[in-house]
């Protein structure tokens, strides 16, 4: 299926919105018990239970739009149900919570297997997105392993340590602007990477 461009507010509202309402659902019904088939579940592990069957519909709406899914989508859409299913089935939220260290850890750990092999791998994600030198490539993706790596250990330490409300408003909100401020940070890079071809093709 060819690739079909759809509006950036579109695209964002759907990347986005089982997100945000995971984050509302959740303030909603944190301090619900529910019994479903004889067992005891928390609002939390409810919650949990819903957002993966939203996420992946959100999903289905961006391929059937653009006829693509990233890499990195499909990856975070498995590691959701995965552990979104270990979370429901064995009535334990730390599985859900955990789910974001693996995610992050897996990222670090490919980017970085790449660099030994003196590869960007960033690049293959990437490279439609943001047309850099290949020395810029390099640059990125040690910065963003690093940052991956910094990401996965912040989240260890915040959900063994604080409490659920903290994680979840740190998931929805406190890693993602992270990652925002990251590559807002990585502007001075951009520019002195560029490809001269994407320049003179503007100019």
């Amino acid at each position: 299926m060819a690739e079909k461009q759809i509006s950036q507010g579109l695209k964002s509202a759907l990347e986005l919105g089982p997100v945000l309402l995971f984050f509302v659902a959740y303030l909603r019904m944190r301090d619900q018990v529910y019994t479903i088939g004889g067992t005891e579940y928390s609002g939390f592990i409810v919650v949990t239970a819903l957002f993966v069957p939203l996420l992946l519909a959100s999903m289905a709406i961006v391929w059937k739009l653009t006829g693509k899914l990233s890499r990195m989508q499909v990856l975070t859409a498995v590691m959701v149900i995965f552990f979104g299913a270990l979370t429901v089935w064995f009535n334990d939220e730390k599985f859900f919570k955990i789910k974001t260290t693996i995610v992050y850890g897996f990222f670090a750990a490919i980017l970085g297997l790449g660099l030994l092999l003196r590869k960007s791998w960033l690049e293959y994600v990437m490279e439609d997105m943001m047309p850099l030198e290949p020395e810029g490539w390099m640059i990125l993706t040690k910065r963003l392993t690093a940052m991956f790596a910094a990401l996965a250990i912040a989240n260890e330490i915040v959900w063994r340590t604080m409490s659920t409300d903290t994680w979840v408003k740190i998931e929805t909100f406190g890693f993602p602007a992270a990652l925002f401020v990251f590559f807002m940070a990585q502007t001075g890079l951009f520019q002195n990477h560029a490809k001269e071809e994407a320049s003179d093709s503007e100019s």
